[in-house]
C-alpha cells in the first residue's frame, strides 16, 4: 500500500462537475492498493497517518496530529502510485490491485481510520473520474509505502 500524505487547510474531490466532498483543515491522502497488502498493513498506515506529527503547535512547530487539532481526512484512492516506470514512457499499473481486490482494501482502510481518527472520514469515489483541488499547506508532503516501513 502507498500512500501520499498531505497536510491541507482544504482540499475536495469533484465529480462529474458536482464537489462530492470537501474538507477544511486537515490532511489528503491519495493512497493506492496492491494485492499484497493485508489488515496489518491497512491498521499499520492508519495509525501512522493519524499520528503523524505535521502540524503547528503553539510555538510554529509542527509536533501536532490530525487527530490532536481534530482536523479532517480526504482520502482518494489512487491507483496510478503504484506505476511502474522502468521500461518505455508507458507507466505499468501491474502492481495495482484490480477493483475485486482493491475496493474492500480502500473500505477497510476507511474504516480503520475512523476507529482510530474518532470521526468520519471524507472519500473520493472509487474508480471514478474525479477532480482533486486542495492548498498545500507548508508545502507538507509525505510519502508512506507499508512495504518499506522507514
Amino acid at each position: 500500500m502507498k500512500a501520499v500524505i498531505q497536510r491541507v487547510t482544504h482540499a475536495s474531490v469533484t465529480i462529474e462537475g458536482s464537489v462530492f466532498a470537501k474538507i477544511a483543515n486537515g490532511l489528503l491522502v491519495l493512497i493506492g492498493m496492491e494485492d499484497a497488502d493485508t489488515d496489518e498493513d491497512i491498521e499499520w498506515l492508519s495509525n501512522k497517518i493519524v499520528n503523524l506529527r505535521i502540524f503547528d503547535d503553539e510555538n510554529n512547530v509542527p509536533n501536532k496530529s490530525v487527530k490532536e487539532i481534530n482536523g479532517d481526512i480526504l482520502l482518494v484512492s489512487q491507483f496510478t502510485l503504484l506505476a511502474s516506470t522502468k521500461k518505455g514512457n508507458r507507466p505499468s499499473y501491474i502492481k495495482a490491485s484490480k477493483p475485486h481486490v482493491a475496493i474492500p482494501l480502500y473500505e477497510i482502510m476507511i474504516a480503520q481510520l475512523q476507529i482510530d481518527l474518532g470521526k468520519y472520514i471524507y472519500t473520493g469515489m472509487f474508480g471514478a473520474d474525479m477532480k482533486v483541488q486542495l492548498l498545500n499547506d507548508g508545502p507538507i508532503t509525505i510519502v508512506i509505502d507499508t512495504k518499506n516501513k522507514e
